[in-house]
């Protein structure tokens, strides 16, 4: 009653402990997977009807629609509710099923676990043998790193010795595969990195690595600067510098001053076969790149790459970092000998886009290498070549320079050697001195002031365009012109001193070079080419200078942080220049005439003349010169002032006490053979009687010059030596001053 009364009905052998329910459970598991008594599966046919719950072939929907068919509703909810309780009944079986045989699942699962790994580990030897066969590097080594560990570990136990010993052999064979392939040149730069990356996994040396890694890049990196290498060519041998050197020698030298291209001493240079633009740009895409590729591929595998377990302690990324930069360096000094070497060969100062073009691309591409290594000097390197070529470049245009100087004043010396036109493009009787320009050539000068006008011009213009072709160095669009060189000290000292102060200073000192004897040179310098050089001088200290300082400081904004060369020192050593080239012109012609009058007097015997009664023919001669040369100095020169004679009275009487003094005491000794006239006498004694100074400077002007060299020429007679009884006034008191000769035109008097 008492169970009935709470609902619950005691079955015999219901507990969870009854023998009988196991045994239905049992029973019902092993009907579901379809297993006789002995735990083996029942050898059945299958059944092939779609409404056989329990068959393979059971298909939901049809089996309902047979029981919607054939059952009442009745029935349809009795087998629902049959099968609700089944399910339930079973899920509760197989709970308790678990329950009961937990331990036994967890031990099958750790020893199914094992044996995989058994399995593993019996396979590795076919399997490392079936990747070695496929080149599948990448999976052995992971597939043996997997088993390393358990097959050290039990290595005591002879069948787990033999899989290790067969994996060492199949390990070391893909190991030397490997190396064999590292050392292979065709490989690329992904298959080396693998490469690398594996032997590390196979507990390769690091450093041994990092030398073979270093080792085979370098190999390939010295194949691009073997070709870099072989588009410069050798520089010639010394005999075809000598034969050149004749050649050139033979070749008559042409042009004008107005010539504006740059010109450069034909000194033979090798040519390569590309431009330096093409050359730079090989260098950079396929060295430069390669080098990069290199150091990030390094860096990737020694460097940047975490090193792990035992590795970690041994300090990788600073030992192949030591070994990457002595690497880096010792390629790129070659490189960057090279491209200098290659630089040395633009010896041509005509176009200087291509050559600052090509440092701009150097310059910009090794910044790559700055952000790979930001330790490196390789970047500073390449900027002081760029700097060096820039000097370089300076220089050379200096050259130019100087070169079209020189080139300019061999012209306008033969302009001045042509006979054809004299002074002022008109002939001056007497055989004077010819001036003038080329008559060949529609615009050639005809004058002396167009002959200075065309060389000052010219070698203006040529100044222009070195410093546009210098200019280009400092463009916005040029890397390298953002540097403080660039900005500072290549603007200061490369071009406004060691370019146009350097230029202006060798225009003065070449000037004054003509003042020297030039015996030496096999030939004097013409007196017209040294008053034209007095007057350019005179020039360019005048305004010239100061012009093409002033383009220069404005064109390359020049900051005077270091000292420079004022203007002033420039005009002084230009003025200087011209004071030495006047002073000696009026030398040089004074002794010119000097020498006529000399030889006139000292070639004619006094003693067995006649008594002169006209002026001589080389009086007229030397009164022709003087006017011609009066000419020549006003076509470049001021008149100037005429210096009033002195009236001192002191000096009248020291004349005319003098005179009859000395009159007095040859009156005795000497009985003229005619009248003296006596105003004559007065005025040479007057002459002779006042200190003149010949060889002082003169200034810039035509009556200065003119009368330094009319104080050369009359100084000739007080040198000049005839028979003492033809000169009663003079000879016999004082030999070495002498009275001119009776036929001396009175304009050479006075």
């Amino acid at each position: 009653m008492d169970g009935e009364a709470d609902g619950s009905v005691a079955v015999p052998g219901s507990g969870p402990e009854d023998p009988s329910r196991r045994r239905r459970v049992h029973g019902m598991l092993k009907l579901y997977y379809g297993m006789n008594e002995e735990g083996k599966a029942e050898e059945r046919p299958d059944s092939l009807d779609p409404c056989d719950i329990n068959g393979p072939h059971f298909d939901p929907e049809v089996f309902l629609n047979k029981l919607r068919r054939e059952c009442s509703l009745a029935e349809l909810m009795d087998q629902e509710t049959c099968m609700v309780k089944q399910i339930r009944s079973l899920d509760s079986d197989m709970q308790t099923l678990v329950y009961e045989n937990y331990n036994k699942f967890i031990s099958a699962t750790g020893v199914h676990t094992l044996l995989r790994k058994l399995q593993f580990l019996f396979e590795l030897p076919a399997r490392l043998n079936k990747c070695l066969e496929l080149q599948a590097y990448a999976q052995a080594v992971r597939s043996h790193r997997r088993a390393r560990c358990v097959l050290q570990q039990y290595s005591h136990l002879p069948s787990f010795k033999g899989i290790q010993d067969d994996c060492h052999a199949i390990m070391d064979k893909l190991a030397q595969e490997l190396r064999q392939k590292f050392r292979d040149g065709g490989s690329s730069a992904k298959d080396l990195s693998e490469c690398v990356e594996l032997l590390l996994q196979l507990d390769e040396p690091a450093e041994e690595l990092c030398d073979k890694f270093l080792s085979h890049a370098r190999s390939r990196l010295e194949s691009d600067l073997q070709g870099l290498e072989a588009e410069i060519r050798p520089y010639p041998s010394a005999s075809a510098m000598k034969d050149a050197s004749a050649q050139r020698a033979s070749t008559p030298a042409a042009g004008s001053p107005t010539d504006n291209s740059p010109k450069m001493s034909a000194t033979p240079s090798p040519t390569s076969n590309t431009d330096i633009l093409e050359f730079i740009d090989r260098g950079c895409n396929e060295f430069v790149s390669s080098l990069c590729l290199v150091i990030t591929s390094y860096q990737e595998l020694f460097i940047n790459h975490a090193p792990k377990g035992e590795l970690a302690s041994k300090n990788i990324p600073q030992m192949a970092n030591g070994k990457l930069n002595a690497f880096v360096d010792d390629l790129a000094a070659r490189y960057f000998s090279l491209v200098e070497r290659r630089i040395q060969e633009e010896k041509g100062v005509a176009d200087n886009s291509l050559l600052v073009r090509a440092l701009d691309r150097f310059h910009r591409r090794l910044q790559a290498v700055t952000k790979l290594l930001p330790g490196s000097a390789v970047p500073n390197k390449g900027t002081e070549i760029v700097i060096r070529a820039a000097t370089e470049r300076v220089k050379q245009y200096l050259s130019a320079l100087q070169s079209f100087y020189m080139d300019s004043l061999t012209d306008v010396r033969q302009a001045l050697a042509t006979p054809r036109l004299s002074v002022a493009s008109a002939s001056v009787g007497g055989g004077g001195a010819h001036l003038g320009g080329p008559t060949s050539g529609r615009d050639a000068p005809t004058s002396l002031p167009e002959l200075l006008s065309s060389l000052s011009a010219a070698i203006l213009n040529q100044i222009k365009s070195v410093l546009a072709s210098v200019h280009l160095f400092t463009a916005k669009d040029i890397t390298f012109s953002n540097k403080p060189y660039f900005k500072g000290e290549f603007c200061s000292q490369g071009v406004r001193e060691n370019l146009v102060v350097s230029f202006i200073k060798f225009v003065c000192q070449s000037s004054r070079q003509f003042c020297e004897s030039a015996g030496d040179k096999g030939g004097s310098t013409p007196p017209a080419l040294l008053l034209l050089l007095s007057r350019l001088c005179l020039d360019y200290e005048t305004s010239t200078i100061s012009y093409i300082l002033t383009l220069t400081d404005e064109q390359f904004l020049v900051q005077h942080h270091n000292p420079v060369t004022p203007v002033t020192t420039l005009c002084a050593e230009a003025r200087e220049a011209a004071q030495k080239l006047l002073n000696h012109y009026v030398k040089v012609q004074g002794l010119i005439i000097s020498q006529m009058l000399r030889k006139s007097v000292e070639t004619r015997d006094w003693v067995n003349t006649i008594e002169p009664r006209n002026v001589r023919a080389v009086m007229k001669r030397v009164v022709e010169d003087t006017t011609s040369i009066d000419v020549q100095v006003g076509l470049l020169y001021e008149e100037g002032v005429r210096k009033a004679h002195s009236s001192d009275s002191s000096k009248r009487t020291f004349s005319v006490y003098s005179s009859s003094r000395q009159q007095a005491r040859y009156a005795a000794s000497y009985t003229p053979s005619a009248p003296m006239d006596t105003n004559l006498l007065s005025n040479i004694h007057k002459l002779f009687s006042e200190r003149i100074d010949i060889f002082s400077s003169v200034e810039f002007n035509k009556v200065s010059v003119m009368t330094g060299i009319i104080k050369i020429s009359l100084k000739t007679f007080l040198g000049v030596r005839p028979p003492a009884h033809l000169w009663p006034l003079r000879a016999a008191a004082d030999p070495g001053r002498l009275p001119l000769p009776a036929d001396v035109p009175v304009a050479v008097r006075l």
